[in-house]
């Protein structure tokens, strides 16, 4: 009795578990509880209730999430302050020496001495090499002594005059020799210039025979060994002065009114940087180039510039004292109007601010700003990389941002 009883109640259980299984009226999905899982593990269905559970609660969504955060070395940031500034125009070019002399041979004739070498450094009147000058120095020789013999004569001729005209004066002698006595002391006094040029003359061939330095300055070639036969005219050495170094430069036609004579000139050349001054600007305009050529005059004193050193320059036409400046490296330009832009830090996160910039001094690396910025702002300089409007900022060395205890997220 009690075992027929057992098989009767395990059959209901089971038939109850298959009417429940078997019935097609109510869809899998809808039996679930909302926000359960999907059967095997899967994705929910689009716009169902297990989609919209996750958007509320299964994490957290980007509109939720904190700014992100970027650490900036000390050296990426550059405050906006007070500085003066130049304007200029940029020239490029080879600093020549402002003088260049050939010294040629003034007669012809053997050398019996050079003196110099290349690259010595000589003065006004130093001699350089020198010519045989026996026929020179007697020629000067005989001229001298045709000057005393011119001079004697002249002497004697002014004697006679001076008897002849008292002669004259007591009847004792005719009014044609009285006139013969003066003839004769023209002529003599002619003889007396003949000779003194014919002195100056020879005295210039002996002078010629000693080659001296035209002014001072370095030899810079030579093209004569001892011994040679020069002939007139002939090239002995090049002189270069090297103490003020000149550049001539083109300028733009339409920058030419902004060069004026006295200006500084900023150069860099070698490693170096230095200053000159303009020294002459040419009065036309060059029709082929449509420039204007302005010379620029480098001191060079101890020698240090080399001639025909590539040097690149900036005119400064004008100078701006105690502007904004920030550096040119913290200046953007907009993809979309092409208008300068900056990356500036407002408290502890990153704006964008709109610039209106003046003066640009490349060579110094600053821009002059006149609107978008006041003095003690900071700003972003150079490539630090990917930026965006709201990013929290941290400086190397300075206090790092607090933690929100509300929300989680970081705050400056």
């Amino acid at each position: 009795m009690l075992f027929t009883r057992a098989i009767a109640l395990t059959a209901a259980v089971l038939c109850l578990g298959c009417s429940s299984k078997d019935d097609g009226n109510v869809p899998a999905a809808q039996a679930r509880p909302a926000g359960s899982a999907p059967p095997n593990g899967g994705d929910p269905p689009a716009g169902g209730a297990a989609s919209a559970g996750n958007r509320a609660g299964g994490g957290p969504s980007p509109a939720g999430r904190g700014n992100p955060t970027i650490t900036l070395a000390s050296t990426d940031v550059a405050p906006v302050r007070r500085a003066g500034i130049e304007e200029g125009i940029a020239i490029t070019g080879d600093l020549r020496p402002i003088e260049s002399v050939e010294v040629r041979a003034r007669l012809e004739g053997d050398l019996v001495g050079v003196y110099v070498r290349e690259g010595e450094r000589v003065r006004a009147g130093q001699v350089l090499a020198r010519f045989e000058a026996s026929e020179q120095e007697s020629g000067h020789t005989s001229a001298q002594a045709d000057q005393v013999a011119a001079e004697s004569e002249l002497a004697t001729a002014q004697w006679n005059l001076e008897q002849t005209n008292e002669l004259f004066k007591a009847g004792a002698v005719s009014e044609r020799d009285y006139k013969a006595a003066q003839q004769g002391v023209t002529t003599a006094r002619a003889r007396v210039a003949a000779a003194a040029a014919r002195v100056r003359a020879t005295r210039s061939l002996v002078t010629d025979t000693r080659v001296l330095a035209p002014t001072g300055g370095v030899i810079s070639q030579k093209y004569v060994e001892n011994g040679e036969h020069m002939a007139r005219g002939a090239q002995l050495f090049t002189l270069v002065r090297s103490d003020v170094l000149e550049l001539a430069a083109a300028v733009p036609a339409r920058q030419a009114n902004a060069v004026r004579v006295g200006q500084t000139v900023h150069f860099s050349a070698d490693g170096r940087s230095f200053d000159g001054k303009l020294a002459r600007v040419s009065p036309t305009v060059d029709p082929a180039t449509r420039t204007v050529t302005v010379f620029v005059q480098v001191p060079n004193g101890d020698g240090s510039l080399k001639g025909g050193t590539f040097a690149t320059g900036r005119v400064v036409s004008r100078v701006v004292s105690k502007t904004l400046v920030i550096p040119t490296a913290a200046v953007r330009q907009s993809a979309e109007d092409g208008k300068p832009f900056v990356y500036r830090i407002a408290g502890k996160l990153l704006d964008i601010a709109s610039v209106q910039l003046g003066v640009i001094d490349d060579r110094a690396g600053f821009a002059e700003v006149l609107d978008g910025l006041v003095e003690g702002d900071r700003v972003i300089v150079g490539n630090v990389g990917a930026l965006g409007r709201g990013m929290q900022i941290i400086v190397a060395g300075e206090e790092r941002p607090r933690r929100d205890s509300g929300n989680g997220n970081s705050r400056q």
